[in-house]
């Protein structure tokens, strides 16, 4: 055989295992093509999950908020339920007060007895029965305060509003009188006390202002 024809014959089998130009362009398309497709699905994947994270984000906030009004909804619910309570306990303190004046058994009411005797007995009657009625209304008026004290932590603390200046998200004024040692707006009289604050308002103060004279 001839060189020619060795070479002619051998050809084919030098260049067998190279890939030729074009094969090797379309390999190397094909795999920035896959490349391509993975780092779309990657983001794709990182979007859903950012996404499912943000949405279980606001839900977990909205949850919280939901929660937060139920439980101030219950807090104020329970606390409006005790309010006739304590307006009771300030209605008895009150009269209680008026009462003890003219009663019978406090200073200067056991004096009209006639006779040492009968005096020194009535007195220690009166004595006795004003000691008890004593103990009695400072153990309403503790009672009273103990309320008192549940609402404050309840978040419902009284308002004590006398000497301050009329503010219409926290007063109720149910009447206006004049008064020449305060000035117009001025809270002098509390008929009702009130429970709360601006944000959570139990019930608004029931109060007297003061204004210029006529």
């Amino acid at each position: 055989m001839s060189e020619r024809e060795q070479g002619r014959a051998g050809g084919p089998d030098e260049t067998r295992g190279e890939p030729p130009a074009a094969e090797a362009r379309a390999e190397a398309r094909h795999e920035e093509r896959g490349r391509s497709e993975t780092d779309e699905m990657v983001a794709e994947l990182e979007g859903r999950w950012l996404r499912a994270v943000a949405e279980l984000d606001t839900v977990r906030r909205r949850m919280a908020r939901d929660t937060e009004r139920q439980r101030l909804e219950e807090r104020t619910r329970v606390a409006a339920e005790w309010l006739p309570v304590l307006d009771n306990l300030e209605l008895a303190l009150r009269h209680a007060g008026d009462g003890m004046a003219g009663s019978p058994g406090t200073p200067g009411a056991v004096s009209t007895a006639g006779g040492t005797g009968g005096g020194t007995a009535g007195g220690t009657a009166g004595g006795t029965a004003g000691g008890h009625a004593e103990a009695v209304i400072e153990g309403v008026r503790a009672v009273r305060d103990q309320a008192v004290a549940v609402l404050a932590r309840l978040g419902f603390p009284r308002q004590d509003s006398i000497g301050q200046k009329f503010d219409p998200a926290l007063h109720e004024a149910v009447g206006a009188v004049p008064d020449p040692d305060a000035p117009p707006g001025t809270i002098i009289e509390v008929v009702r006390p009130g429970y709360g604050d601006a944000e959570h308002l139990l019930r608004p103060a029931s109060v007297v202002v003061s204004r210029k004279a006529d």
